[in-house]
This record gives structure tokens, sequence and C-alpha cells, in this order.
């Protein structure tokens, strides 16, 4: 019955949201797609060419295979009645009802990769799950999966999500079903938000602090929870609007998936540290009468995570090393690239440590696997697609094939390409094939003229004026774009929008040429990013929610070290000018001394030293300095407080307070696109 009730509910929503009706009409040789609606209007529907490739890779790939579908439903206990969760003040941070559209049976969107689409409903998973004997997972309530395990006095919480609001209801909804029981501890699998965010939604901290509850993390959790996005953290937000598409409406035209789940949760992330540090590579622990052993994996896709295997239920949980897609290597928001080979390794290992056993293999994000068959065949697509990027990528490169060339040059095997489990979702096989020269031969070509490129706004004009003025390029790229050749096309507006950020005739056209590369990328990450550009182009930069990284749990949890290195990263050299100290810097609390120095307008920092001859000396307890940190108060609002305390000359921290920039939030990309 609430198999059948889901089911019901979910037609109802489908019919109320007022889906886009799309589908194709041929005339003669001309195909085009007819949409009832836009969600931008200017926006256009799949071209002929778009068409053609959507029905080529439908042709091509093993649809037939029907396995993930059965493994996705496997286990169904209840979905809840509500498609949105809230926060206090009634703002929507979850809504898997905007995704309705594409449960509407039989629809197929041309503006959708066939590929992206039978992914995209794969994560329609919304409800309660049982995995194993004593396992479950909730779904669908952001973009992470969170897992409950009954220990014998209570749950056992692995990945909370990214924000309380979703994994409280989560909590809640779990307990309505299977009984209330308390958290008895929480584990997080690595130092990605959407994997700790949601701690404060399940656990009170005071509870975690006393040792009632315990927080298992990997080793350098803390460290990678916070750093990660610090010094780029404005950037990375910034680029998030791009790969993640997170101000795109749910639409076929707009946001389809995110290929390990719908998308991000909108509330305010928190961090509850860990008090249980899993430090060894291999690590046997009983929790709440829970055997399991921990497998360090730093450097995979996250510098800090851990898979989890269940001896007693032989029971996988991969984390995120292991979901239905090939992930990231270079991860487009911005992240240091990561090693293929040493992923390809690590899964290589759990293969042959716990894939022997397993019959159950579960993970962070998408749905399980069942049956030791089916979970070695998984492991082992996995492991060589990643090795075989790293491997086939640095054979072409050792041929001469530049990062420039080789995301054209690189193909995944035959027989990987039609595995569906190694079809690259959140990755791409071409800009994860261009990490991999990145990784080992950095960014260069080896052509000198590449050395030191001009700015693109600085070459622009004179393209511009090589061919012939905006008017030429105009026409040409009407051309192209109408026969299809969008790469070209893309080739010569960029220029023109480079050097005319005004000309919104040149805009709009290179937006229509963006929009049917998008609609033809496989991976949502590539796909959100040339759509977001569309939409840039046309209507300048949006405003609007996002998920928020810069709560005061991050501040309590970051280094001091890091903060001041942040500081050294806003400092303005030209605003600084000659200004000139050494300083000593002391957190009786925690027993840490530090040497701030200002030189050659840089400010620096080195933790563990002392000047014997210091400009100035602060003294202040670690925790009274997260005031500071937040930029609530001032060290000299402290030491009129009597909070801190200072000797020496310290008027150079107003001049260097003075002289920090402020990061803008909606910093333009494309030209021409602030309004």
């Amino acid at each position: 019955m609430k198999k059948m009730k889901f089911a019901i509910v979910a037609l109802m929503l489908v019919a109320v949201t007022g889906c886009n009706e799309t589908k194709t009409e041929v005339k003669g040789e001309e195909k085009t797609e007819v949409s009832s609606a836009h969600f931008d209007p200017k926006g256009k529907g799949a071209s002929k060419y778009t068409i053609e490739k959507w029905e080529e890779q439908k042709n091509k790939l093993p649809f037939e295979d029907k396995r993930d579908f059965d493994e996705q439903r496997k286990g169904f206990i209840a979905a809840p009645d509500y498609r949105e969760i809230k926060d206090k003040d009634g703002k929507v941070v979850w809504n898997i009802g905007s995704y309705d559209y594409l449960l509407k049976e039989g629809e197929d969107y041309k503006s959708i990769h066939p590929s992206l689409q039978r992914q995209a409903i794969l994560n329609m998973n919304y409800g309660l799950y049982k995995v194993a004997d004593g396992i479950y997972q909730v779904r669908g309530f952001d973009l992470a999966n969170i897992t409950f395990v009954k220990g014998d006095t209570g749950w056992i919480v692995m990945d909370p999500l990214t924000s309380p609001e979703t994994s409280s209801a989560a909590l809640k909804f779990v307990n309505e079903q299977l009984g209330e029981r308390p958290v008895v501890a929480v584990i997080y699998s690595h130092s990605h938000a959407d994997h700790f965010g949601g701690a404060r939604g399940v656990v009170d901290e005071k509870d975690v602090k006393s040792g009632k509850v315990k927080v298992i993390a990997p080793v350098g959790f803390m460290e990678h929870a916070v750093s990660e996005n610090l010094a780029t953290g404005n950037a990375m937000n910034r680029r998030l609007f791009f790969q993640y598409g997170v101000l795109l409406p749910s639409d076929p035209h707009g946001h389809v998936d995110q290929s390990i789940g719908k998308n991000i949760s909108k509330g305010q992330v928190g961090l509850v540290a860990p008090n249980v540090t899993v430090s060894k590579h291999i690590e046997n622990m009983t929790v709440d009468g829970v055997k399991m052993v921990f497998q360090n994996t730093p450097g995979t896709e996250a510098p800090s995570e851990m898979n989890t295997y269940f001896p007693e239920t032989k029971t996988f949980w991969a984390a995120e090393n292991i979901t239905a897609t090939i992930h990231n290597i270079y991860t487009l928001r911005g992240a240091l690239v990561r090693d293929a080979l040493l992923w390809s390794k690590n899964i290589d290992q759990a293969l042959y440590m716990f894939g022997q056993d397993a019959e159950v293999m579960m993970a962070s994000h998408t749905w399980p696997r069942f049956g030791n068959d089916r979970i070695q065949e998984v492991m082992r697509d996995q492991r060589d697609t990643y090795a075989n990027l790293n491997n086939g990528v640095l054979n072409l490169a050792n041929k001469g094939v530049t990062i420039n060339e080789v995301h054209n040059e690189y193909e995944v095997p035959e027989s990987l390409q039609n595995k569906w489990s190694a079809r690259s979702y959140h990755g791409s096989v071409e800009h994860n094939s261009r990490a991999v020269i990145n990784r080992y031969l950095g960014y260069w070509d080896a052509n000198p003229a590449t050395l030191i490129p001009l700015s693109p706004s600085d070459s622009a004009p004179l393209y511009v004026e090589m061919m012939g003025g905006s008017k030429e390029i105009i026409k040409k790229g009407q051309e192209l774009y109408d026969a299809g050749k969008y790469k070209l096309a893309q080739e010569i507006l960029n220029k023109l929008v480079y050097a005319e950020p005004e000309n919104q005739e040149a805009k709009d056209l290179l937006a229509d040429v963006f929009e049917q590369i998008g609609y033809q990328q496989e991976s949502p990450s590539v796909r959100n990013s040339f759509l977001e550009g569309a939409y840039e182009l046309r209507n300048g930069i949006p405003t609007g929610g996002s998920v928020d990284t810069t709560g005061p749990d991050f501040i309590k949890g970051m280094e001091t070290e890091s903060w001041i290195d942040f500081l050294s990263i806003r400092l303005n050299s030209k605003k600084i000018g000659d200004t000139k100290f050494v300083a000593n810097l002391k957190t009786p609390d925690n027993n840490e001394e530090y040497i701030v120095e200002l030189n050659n307008s840089t400010l620096t920092t080195i933790k563990g030293f002392q000047h014997k001859g210091p400009t100035f000396t602060i003294t202040v307890d670690r925790k009274d300095l997260n005031p500071v940190l937040m930029g609530q108060k001032t060290i000299e609002q402290l030491i009129e407080e009597g909070i801190a305390k200072s000797t020496g000359d310290i008027s150079a921290i107003k001049k260097v307070r003075e002289s920090l920039d402020t990061f803008e939030k909606g910093f333009e990309i494309l030209p021409g696109t602030k309004k």
C-alpha cells in the first residue's frame, strides 16, 4: 500500500507542477524540439543537430540493462507525504518535488542527454530503504544519502547530509517508521560538507563533548573540512553556480540532476568536531555492539576519506569512492587535482579485502548493489576506469599529445563504455583527461606562444579586427550555429564577447551556442556549466540562496594559522605599502605561539616560534579570537575589554585591517554579465 501511495502521489505532483511537455516534430529532413515553455524567454529547445546526437546515443548505449532500476527500488519501505523541507523560518531548503517532471512515464526530453535522463530518474529515490539487516538509508533528502545502522542501544548515523533541516527530517522519518531510538554515534565518511554539514540535526554538541555520543571521522578530517575551501572559498562558491547549477531552475532545459544526487540543500552548514579519529590504514572498531572495519583512503575522492565494512552483514560502505558514476579527477568548482591511479589502487585493495565476501555494497550517494558477483563487477569496472584514465592519458602524453588536445584524443575502452557504472556523470572524460596531464605535467602545452599569453580581453580586439568586425563574426557565427557546428561558433563568438562585452546580440548568440552544447552533455557538471553560462550571457549574474559554509562552526574549527594565512590572501599589497612589523601572538588556552611578520607588503606566519625583539605582542585565548575571526570585533576592542593583552606599538594592526580586500560573491566570469 505504501509503495502504491507513493506512486500515486508522485503522479499527482507531476500533474500539478505543470511539467513542460516536449515532443519532436519531423518535417522532411528537419527535426526540431517543440516545447510548451522554456524557463528563459530567450531560451530555445533542442536543435535538429542536438536531437540527432540524442538519437545516436539512445541507439548506442545499453538501455536494455535494467539492473540499476531493480537495485534502486530494492528494500523500499516508505516515503513521506511531503516533497519539500523547510527551515524554522519557512524557507525551502530542499525540494525533491521540483524534479517530478522526470517521473512522467515515457517522456523523453531531447534537451537532456538520454544517459543523463536515465541517471536523473534513478536519482529520484525518495524515502526509507532497507539495505541489509539493521542497516537503512534515507535517500532523496539531500545530495547525499544518510545511513542508519541499528546498534544495541540506538542509531549509528553515517553521513548526516548537508543541512540540519534535512538530516533532522530524515531522523524523524526513520523513527516514525522503525521506532524511536536515540543517536549514539555519527560517522563521517569524508571531509566534504554534504557528508557532515547536517550533524546538528541529529546530535547535540554537548553530548559529543561529554563523550555520550561518538563522532567518528578519518584522520585529517578537521583540517580538510575547514581548510579545503578556505583559501579560494569565494571563487569556489561562485564557480559552484556553474558546476552545480545551483540557481538554474529544475527544468528539462535547466537543472536535471547532479549525477550523485539531485542537488545540494540550501541550509546552514554546520560542523560538529569528531571525538574519535580513525588513524590507522585499516582499523577495527565496535560501536554500540556493531563490528566495523575502516579503510582509510586519503587522497582519493577527498583528501580525508574512509570506507567501512560490516563483517556481520557482509555489507561494504564505499563512501564516495564507488558510486554509480565515474567521479571528478578535477572538480570544476575548483580543488586540487586528484590522483586517478591512487584512487584505482584503493578500490583494488577494497576489492580484495572486502569485495570477495561482500553481499551488499552501499555508498554515500546513489543506490546500493546486491550480490557478490554484481559487487565485484562494479568494483572492477570502476577500478579499471580510473586506472585506464591515468595510464591511457599518460600514454598519449608520452607521444606528444598536449593538455589542449588530449580531451579530443583519449577514449575510454569500449568494454567500459558499455557499463553504466563506468559512465562519467559527475566527472567527464574531457575534463578528467586534461586533469591527469595537469597533475603530472602542469597546464603548459610546451608551445612558447602559450607560455605568457595575452589576457582574453586584450587579445580579442585584434581577432575581431582581423575577422572584419562584429557584423561579420555574428553573420559567420549564425551560419555555424545553423549548421550545428557549435564549437566552431563558440570559438569566434567568445572572442567577440570579450572584445565587446556590451554587445548583447553577440552574447545572445553565444548563449544559444552554449545551450545546445549543454543539452548534448552526459555529465551534469559540464551541462550545468554551459547552461549557466547561457543564462548569465542573456540575463546577467543571478542572485539567490545557495549552500552556506561560512557559519560559526567553521570559524571555531579553523586553525589560527589558517586564519592568518587567509588574511594574507585578503591583504592588498598596494594598500599596505611599506608598512612593516614583527609580532608575537600567544593563545594560552591551547598552548600555541606564532610569529606574524609583515614585510615586503606580505603577511607571513609561522607556528611554534617567538621573536626575541617583536614590534608588539598579543596574548589572547583562542576561544576569544572567534569574534575577531567572524568580523564581529577587533583585536583593539578585545584589548580595551581586558580580554586580550598587548605590549609594544600595535598601531599597524589598524593599517592591516584597512588594507584587507572584501571579496565580491558575485564577481563576473563571462564578459558583460555584471549588471
